[in-house]
């Protein structure tokens, strides 16, 4: 029966741990066999279970009670999985911690036992044969910097059966060591700021490519992205994501669409004149099937516009300014020397530096009610990745620290926004702490200040690898993909 359950104290830690740890270690193959013949991804509250460790996926659990106020026991989540694995299911994303929590603390399997109430709430994908994608969709990185690498370890990371979203190629200029293919894969194996390549990489020097975790991905060799045959590759009808920023006018990155083999480009950048620049979760409803070149807008942009959004609906915006505390970028110097805009020519790693940002002004691009509201500027700080956005805003109306924190942490957690706004309330946290968060931005409610109608947020944001994500749900919209979500949203 539904709200029975007790959560006592165990009477041995380490034994009730031990248990757990079991059960965890029992989920991985279920997870992996769902995500490989199914098509079925697994979540906790938004938090992806395919290949993850016993201790990840016991610390995925734990992150429940931050969330609901309550524990998640893998002894509760584990008879879920086994009942997904027994069902015939087609192609979905499930969050068996929402469905686990739904039953024991809400009641909405009430009368019912765990299993009977899995096969309620999946009863519409029971049987299902509509797939996210026709035919898997060939990807190609123009550009392999910080960007370009951080997608391939997504696309890679998603890969799973190898029916939607491919990554086939990269595509730089050739550099001058011998080596050069071996340095690319190098450089996608380790990372100072993110960390090892979580799988195994091998170059294949004949063939031109790496392979990485059964991926093979051709490089390629140019110097303009009208000069290439894809299809001398295999790749047919790719989408570009444009990483290098050299192009971000329709008429330059329209040069990708002379190329044979490709359909559509991404530009992770903000876009100038008409492209339209879209942020994931905000006004993505904007692509068109007849689009074939957008903008992903500024990493920035992508952090400032959700929480923007959700502040504006609930309180209204008169006006704000955004203060960015930016992590240095490799547009800088490392030492003082000449650079044609004002400041950055100075030491990154040993200064702060006042520089501009147009993310402000951009906002009003992806969010129009707030065109000509708000102001912004930027500090660059001696940190490599994860950066601050402060919001400083007139609202229309007087509310209080207590009102803000509650409304954005149900923002994060229950609304359609809760893939691009994370929450946290831990009075501890620093930037480093947020490498690798998968979110557009992090609320952090110990440091709101409300003051009648004028209030201060404080948001993070990994301006690499969250701004990645961000632009990996683009890409997934501009190739078609369409999973079918469970739990329902009410």
């Amino acid at each position: 029966m539904a709200n029975d359950r007790k959560r006592n104290r165990p009477d041995d830690y380490f034994q009730d741990w031990k248990q757990r740890e079991a059960l965890a270690e029992g989920m991985i193959p279920l997870v992996g066999k769902l995500a490989r013949e199914k098509n079925v991804k697994c979540y906790i509250y938004g938090k992806n279970l395919v290949n993850r460790s016993v201790l990840e996926l016991m610390k995925i659990h734990r992150y429940v009670r931050q969330v609901e106020g309550n524990e998640l026991s893998e002894k509760e989540t584990f008879p879920v999985l086994e009942e997904l694995l027994q069902l015939d299911l087609g192609p979905a994303h499930i969050d068996i911690g929402r469905i686990t929590v739904d039953y024991y603390d809400k009641g909405l399997g009430e009368g019912l036992t765990i299993q009977e109430y899995v096969r309620k709430v999946m009863a519409e994908d029971i049987g299902s044969t509509v797939q996210p994608l026709q035919e898997p969709q060939d990807v190609v990185l123009y550009g392999f910097g910080r960007i370009g690498r951080l997608m391939a370890r997504i696309l890679i990371e998603k890969t799973d059966g190898g029916d939607c979203l491919r990554l086939r190629a990269i595509v730089v200029r050739k550099g001058k060591a011998p080596d050069d293919l071996v340095k690319r894969a190098s450089l996608l194996r380790r990372d100072s700021v993110h960390g090892a390549f979580d799988g195994t990489i091998r170059v294949d020097e004949e063939r031109q490519s790496f392979v990485a975790n059964g991926n093979e991905v051709k490089v390629i060799y140019a110097d303009s992205p009208d000069t290439i045959d894809y299809t001398k590759y295999g790749i047919n009808n790719a989408i570009v994501v444009d990483n290098t920023g050299v192009w971000r006018d329709r008429d330059g990155l329209s040069l990708h669409l002379k190329s044979k083999g490709v359909s559509k480009v991404i530009l992770t950048a903000p876009g100038k004149g008409d492209l339209k620049n879209v942020v994931a979760g905000i006004n993505n409803e904007i692509i068109g099937d007849d689009d074939s070149i957008i903008s992903a807008a500024s990493c920035t942009t992508n952090a400032i516009a959700p929480p923007l959004k959700a502040m504006d609906d609930e309180f209204g915006i008169l006006a704000g300014h955004v203060e960015t505390v930016h992590s240095y970028t490799n547009d800088q110097n490392l030492i003082d020397n000449y650079h044609k805009a004002s400041r950055r020519g100075r030491s990154a790693p040993l200064n702060m530096v006042i520089t501009e940002t147009g993310a402000a002004k951009a906002v009003g691009k992806v969010l129009p009610q707030l065109l000509g509201k708000l102001t912004g500027n930027a500090i660059r700080v001696p940190t490599p990745n994860v950066s601050m956005a402060i919001l400083n805003l007139t609202l229309k109306r007087e509310t209080t620290v207590e009102e803000i924190n509650e409304y954005m942490r149900n923002v994060a957690l229950h609304s359609p926004l809760r893939k691009q706004i994370d929450f946290s309330n831990s009075p501890e946290v620093v930037s480093t702490d947020f490498v690798g968060s998968r979110h557009a931005c992090i609320f952090d409610a110990q440091a709101t200040i409300a003051n009648g109608a004028q209030v201060v947020l404080y948001l993070w944001y990994d301006n690499e690898f969250g701004y990645s994500c961000q632009v990996h749900r683009i890409l997934e919209q501009m190739a078609g993909i369409h999973f079918a979500v469970y739990p329902k949203e009410a």
